[in-house]
């Protein structure tokens, strides 16, 4: 890209600033020379043409805004003079056609997973522990205590403790000096090659709020939710806490998992506090059965598989106006070639895909997805409403300051992860994945619980889009962090995977960007490079709510 400015579509009536732009630039775009009258940051735009009150404004060739003051050509647009405005869409769809990208660099190309009964492939191999209300959290951090370090797992921290050396140096009597010079300190390194289980990766705790209070359709989607954690390729086993009177029942979470998994193999253990005859009994049966899950899970290994066993989610967060041009474009261009193999892109946040509604009603492969998409978005938009907000409020401080100022400004940039294939499906929250094709899922924009969203329907390997940096995680999936610019890739190289700032500087094309994120993506989904979010242990999850609490 390289230039100091760019106009992203033909139809696009302002320009986005690629490095900072001095008052009086003369600018050449489109044939048209544009004289700047004031500074334009970097990331931000300025008007191609002159705008008057409720004049529309385009960019990636979609309504993106409208004019709230007259402005000027060659001065800034910002949130002092355009207001959020967005297409409307219509319920049906329009006729639509896709070439697959030249995919020939990745025929033939495997990963190495963690092959399931049911066809599935994981990219890692969890068990898990799961509470089915927060009641029952405090018993899930006893096991946690009880089994992580022992066995050689990751810690919240970058080390552990080995407290037991120097009570055993205390017992045989050793002086002072001795206990002050007696290695505990053990690093992530030397617990990984010390774990009792080296084929399974973890064990992982879904503490969460839920279960219990709230409405009572809060507890059946969380109890969907979690049945797709446990039916997630990446998990082998799940123990399960149940306190007993709570909303989410034992039942309801069986029936989901029976619902989308009828041939389930995977060993469920389910625990009942107010049937058991103590605490200290209920911990010791739920270490007794997780330490025999592991032992079975630990009996699996990696073999190669296709990348079509691939189900990637589609995420991004701390967008900056650099996002919808360089990490975006480049991960959609990854997800059209995955599609190409056959793999399973998920594009979700419906929030952020105000704008562009009918161009993904129109990919859609049938008049009933179409429809369903359309139903979910008019939906969503109202329960906003409803309580007082709605999508123009969605983006967040760091947005705006980053040259993000409309919802749908910022929806046109993040719909570009979906890349151009034709949609497959269209899901509702916590709905599992099920065509190979690109997804559509219905989750909110927070990351975080878009991210849980995600995994929880399937979603084996997700890659994470920010030009602002994020430490995110998730406890079952890989989440690969892809900065937008350079600069935050150096300054933040400890949590982000990936750089497209190359991009920005004309180092790499939307297309040579997404052959070396498809790459990396084939590395860490064979567990021979481990995600950042992963080494960090950033195991967010935050199950979506979607009623008042009772």
């Amino acid at each position: 890209m390289s230039a100091s400015y760019v106009q992203i579509d033909p139809k696009d009536n302002i320009i986005v600033a690629i490095t900072p732009l001095e008052k009086g630039l003369k600018t050449q775009v489109a044939g048209k020379e544009v004289v700047l009258k004031e500074d334009i940051k970097q990331k931000h735009k300025y008007a191609l043409n002159n705008f008057e009150v409720g004049d529309q404004i385009y960019m990636y060739g979609v309504l993106i805004g409208k004019a709230t003051k007259p402005i000027q050509e060659g001065c800034a647009i910002t949130i002092d003079n355009v207001k959020h405005a967005s297409a409307a869409f219509q319920d049906t769809k329009e006729a639509y056609s896709w070439s697959a990208p030249d995919v020939s660099k990745f025929e033939g190309r495997t990963f190495n997973g963690y092959h399931r009964e049911d066809g599935k492939v994981g990219t890692a191999n969890y068990w898990l522990v799961i509470p089915l209300t927060f009641c029952e959290n405090r018993n899930v951090d006893v096991l946690e205590g009880a089994l992580s370090e022992k066995l050689g797992y990751q810690t919240k921290k970058d080390f552990a403790v080995n407290t037991d050396a120097l009570i055993e140096q205390y017992k045989a009597g050793a002086s002072n000096d001795a206990i002050l010079n007696t290695p505990i300190i053990t690093t992530k390194e030397e617990m990984t090659k010390n774990r009792l289980f080296p084929n399974v990766d973890g064990i992982k705790f879904l503490k969460h709020d839920g279960g219990c209070g709230g409405i009572r359709q809060d507890s059946e989607v969380l109890c969907q939710l979690l049945a797709g954690y446990i039916a997630n390729p990446n998990v082998a086993g799940a123990t399960i806490f149940s306190l007993g009177c709570q909303n989410a029942q034992i039942s309801m979470l069986q029936n989901a998992i029976k619902a989308i998994a009828p041939n389930n193999t995977k060993p469920v253990h389910y625990l009942e506090q107010q049937q058991s005859s103590s605490e200290r009994a209920l911990i010791e049966e739920a270490v007794k059965h997780t330490f025999l899950g592991l032992v079975e899970a630990n009996k699996l290994e990696r073999k190669p598989a296709p990348l079509s066993k691939l189900v990637l989610g589609l995420e991004c967060g701390g967008s900056d106006g650099f996002s919808g041009i360089s990490a975006n474009p480049a991960l959609g261009y990854a997800s059209d070639l995955l599609v190409g193999l056959g793999g399973s892109p998920v594009l979700a946040e419906f929030p952020e895909l105000n704008g562009v509604e009918q161009e993904l009603i129109n990919r859609c492969k049938t008049e009933e997805d179409a429809k369903k998409f359309s139903g979910l978005m008019r939906a969503y938009s109202a329960a906003a409403v409803a309580v007082g907000s709605g999508f123009e409020n969605n983006p967040s401080p760091g947005n705006i300051k980053d040259g993000l100022i409309t919802d749908a400004m910022k929806s046109a940039g993040a719909a570009k992860k979906g890349g151009t294939s034709p949609v497959v499906e269209v899901l509702d929250y916590a709905e599992q994945v099920t065509k190979p094709g690109l997804n559509l899922l219905c989750t909110p924009g927070n990351d975080v619980e878009s991210t849980t969203g995600l995994v929880g329907s399937g979603c084996n390997v997700v890659v994470f889009t920010t030009g602002l940096g994020t430490p995110t995680g998730n406890p079952v999936a890989p989440v690969l962090k892809m900065s937008s610019n350079t600069n935050l890739y150096e300054r933040m190289n400890d949590i982000i995977d990936i750089n497209a700032g190359t991009v920005i500087t004309g180092e790499d094309t939307i297309e040579s960007m997404g052959e070396k994120i498809l790459d990396h993506i084939i590395k860490v989904a064979s567990g021979e490079v481990p995600s950042k979010a992963v080494l960090h242990g950033n195991n967010d999850f935050i199950p979506w709510k979607r009623g008042v609490s009772l």
